[in-house]
């Protein structure tokens, strides 16, 4: 019988004997939630593309510690030394399927420019005064036809894989680019042409499956977004799931008009399930994913209506950005950047979401407007949670070319970083007032801000054996 027919079980986090625990990270995601002391710092990424700033992007040191005087403040900065990066997503070399890995230490942050192909590692020994200490230029990218690097994921022997969105040319096909512990590019992951589009991944060792998402060809979504493009069939709307051993596809979902531009993955963190969670970025859906009789099957579960808007002669999608689960595989947050809502589910039954909270702002559709008298533009994007469940973060830029198209004030206002509150115990949220990071309040001008990591792990990198 598949996990999929006993939903009771996806929350057990006690099957971690196989092993013992010496690395990094920690051996369960209850142990993570038990051992972590409350996050102080975070990283955040910083970018001046798309905005008339003549400034490299950076990386930003926040301070997240409520006892601290520079509480909600930017605290330091790693600038890169080339302009022009558009720095996205970043991870990890090192997390918690790992922790067998005997003097393996999470410390370097692996961070993609996501136009340039130019890849940085920074150390963050001292966790408030990290240092850029190697980058890997985009020739060495482009030598493997490969380009647009995305989703960092550390794999269990210490080794670094990157999803890749394009060919050398920024054309199709994508695919993985693997680095080893000292940084250095191993080549393809994955044999050439396996599969089209890329975008995000998660990996789930124990079931020996990785699954990846598609969004376009970077030549399709660097300039914007055209909805003719969808029309043309340019964007995705496929699960590939794959072998994680072997390295191929073993099996691909269509999920048609119900699944357009699916972004996001998310398995649940328990390494027993085969349960998961897609965001369908245009067709607003969330997509629940599991394995049933040897193969995955896949079908929405939440779905978001589109709005009238007196500005648009089309309604306007909610566009689910970003989704994570919480460490205990007991909720699934998500934003929706047009509308203007971050929300909670309870997935306790994962093939039945039950919706707990919501709160509406910025975007098109958001009822609050500011936060300590500072605009908030656009809607919730990028999401990171506390390991214990208990603080939501979220910042507001998506990708400058879409944020210029949708949002073109936060150009001139820059992003900000919000948190809320969050009761698991009740499933509520709100939102903290006296937490506003701004990203407009910089000596060089107005920044964007997109994804955030914990120095001790968080819900959206660790994975588990």
């Amino acid at each position: 019988m598949s996990d999929a027919e006993q939903p009771a079980e996806s929350g057990t986090h006690d099957h971690h004997e196989h092993h013992d625990h010496e690395g990094p990270g920690y051996a369960t995601p209850q142990a993570a939630i038990e051992e972590a002391e409350p996050e102080r710092t975070a990283y955040v990424m910083g970018l001046h593309v798309g905005q008339d700033v003549d400034a490299p992007d950076f990386l930003a040191v926040v301070d997240v510690d409520p006892d601290s005087e520079t509480y909600s403040e930017i605290i330091n900065r790693v600038e890169m030394p080339n302009k022009g990066d558009e720095l996205h997503h970043f991870g990890w070399n090192a997390c918690s399927s790992s922790c067998h890995m005997e003097g393996l230490e999470r410390r370097h942050l692996v961070i993609p420019g996501q136009r340039s192909s130019r890849i940085h590692i920074v150390d963050t020994k001292e966790r408030r005064d990290p240092e850029l200490t190697k980058v890997i230029e985009p020739e060495e990218v482009y030598d493997h036809d490969l380009s647009a690097p995305h989703t960092v994921h550390c794999i269990p022997d210490g080794e670094i894989l990157i999803s890749m969105l394009g060919d050398a040319d920024g054309d199709l096909p994508g695919g993985f680019l693997e680095l080893n512990d000292d940084f250095e590019v191993q080549g393809r992951w994955d044999p050439p042409g396996e599969i089209e589009m890329n975008y995000d991944y998660w990996y789930q060792p124990r079931q020996n499956v990785m699954l990846s998402t598609e969004w376009a060809a970077p030549k399709t979504y660097y300039p914007g977004f055209d909805l003719e493009d969808v029309e043309e069939g340019k964007y995705g709307q496929r699960l590939n799931f794959w072998d994680w051993e072997d390295g191929v596809v073993e099996q691909t979902i269509d999920l048609g008009e119900d699944g357009l531009i699916p972004l996001e993955a998310r398995f649940l963190h328990t390494p027993e399930s085969t349960h998961g969670y897609v965001g369908a970025a245009l067709s607003s859906n969330i997509i629940h994913f599991h394995e049933s009789d040897g193969e995955y099957r896949a079908e929405p579960v939440i779905e978001f209506d589109d709005r009238e808007h007196e500005g648009w002669d089309m309604p306007v999608p909610a566009l689910v950005t970003d989704i994570l689960i919480s460490m205990d595989d007991r909720y699934l947050f998500g934003s929706n950047w047009l509308h203007g809502e971050v929300w909670m589910y309870d997935i306790s039954d994962p093939s039945n979401p039950r919706k707990a909270d919501s709160i509406s702002i910025g975007g098109y559709f958001g009822d609050i407007e500011q936060v300590q008298g500072r605009d908030i533009v656009a809607g919730p994007q990028m999401l990171q949670l506390s390991l214990d469940g208990e603080r939501l973060y979220w910042t507001t830029s998506l990708f400058s070319s879409w944020d210029n198209q949708f949002f073109p004030e936060e150009a001139e206002k820059g992003s900000v970083m919000l948190k809320a509150d969050v009761d698991p115990r009740r499933g509520t949220m709100s939102l903290d007032r006296d937490f506003l990071v701004d990203f407009g309040d910089l000596p060089e001008g107005p920044a964007r801000a997109h994804e955030i990591r914990w120095p001790d792990g968080d819900c959206t990198s660790d994975v588990w054996q």
